[in-house]
């Protein structure tokens, strides 16, 4: 399997991207979701890296047979499959249903004139919670993956600047962590990716499906530096054209030492992602070895 991590970029290239968008426009998804199936699950399965860990995390954390374990291991690269046409369905002009659980809690946030953090993970279909959970009042920033492909950030872009959300790519030279800052100054939504260490030095250990793994400390010590409200949000694929999306509130003590609320958040974060995904294990979309990272 190697010890190479994925590179977390969307598979193809511009051309094959428009292909598709195209195509999408006037072929019913499901039939583009067959056509991968098919034709571009089982080499990926045989020879992409991710599948081992995916095999490994479904044998370790799950106790899964081995046929078992390989069942569910093609099952989550369908899923992961589709909720990538699922996107580029948005970009053809087609919409999903969606159905978001604690918005309350998200719309009583955007009303106030203080910003708030949102924590992300790499489950489900975040992205299709941009398309619709926005706020009129309030600028959403979402911290991204520099290294996606052009042709994707394009048409993130496109979708995006119609609901007033912004895209921070990070940076090595740090400077979407100022981005960030501004951005919680003016009263501002800022989304951050809380699973994956991203090559951080400073991490929090904790006990995720019963084994030891690391997450990045940035995104709790962002909220807590300003004592911020924090939300935990999920989209999850429950249907060919429906998601559900899980608002949940992160409420740690915002009164006590800053060590204590980090610590605090980082617990809350992880048995609510802990949670999400014993619901939904085959929508776990880390493709390398997470417990190592």
């Amino acid at each position: 399997m190697g010890e190479r991590k994925w590179e977390g970029t969307t598979y193809g290239n511009g051309l094959m991207h428009r292909w598709l968008i195209a195509i999408l426009r006037i072929v019913d998804v499901r039939i583009v979701y067959w056509f991968a199936y098919i034709f571009v699950i089982p080499p990926c399965v045989l020879f992409r890296p991710g599948y081992g860990f995916i095999y490994r995390y479904f044998r370790e954390c799950w106790g899964d047979s081995p046929f078992k374990a390989f069942c569910h291991t093609y099952q989550n690269h369908c899923i992961f499959a589709e909720a990538v046409i699922d996107k580029f369905a948005m970009y053809a002009g087609r919409r999903f249903d969606l159905t978001i659980v604690g918005y309350e809690y998200f719309e009583q946030l955007a009303q106030q004139p203080e910003g708030f953090v949102i924590l992300s993970s790499h489950v489900g279909n975040y992205e299709i919670a941009g398309y619709s959970l926005v706020a009129a009042k309030k600028r959403f920033n979402a911290l991204v993956f520099s290294g996606e492909k052009e042709s994707v950030m394009k048409n993130r872009n496109r979708m995006f600047s119609q609901t007033n959300i912004r895209m921070i790519p990070i940076r090595e030279d740090m400077s979407h962590a100022f981005e960030m800052d501004a951005a919680l100054t003016n009263g501002e939504i800022v989304s951050i990716p809380a699973d994956r260490i991203w090559g951080s030095l400073k991490s929090l250990a904790a006990d995720f499906l019963g084994r030891e793994a690391h997450f990045p400390m940035g995104p709790f010590s962002v909220a807590t530096a300003r004592g911020l409200h924090v939300l935990a949000i999920n989209v999850m694929k429950t249907s060919t054209r429906g998601y559900t999306a899980y608002v949940t509130p992160l409420d740690y003590d915002r009164e006590a030492p800053r060590k204590e609320q980090i610590s605090q958040l980082h617990s809350l974060y992880v048995a609510e992602l802990e949670r999400i995904v014993r619901q939904y294990p085959t929508q776990w979309y880390n493709y390398f070895d997470f417990w190592r990272q």
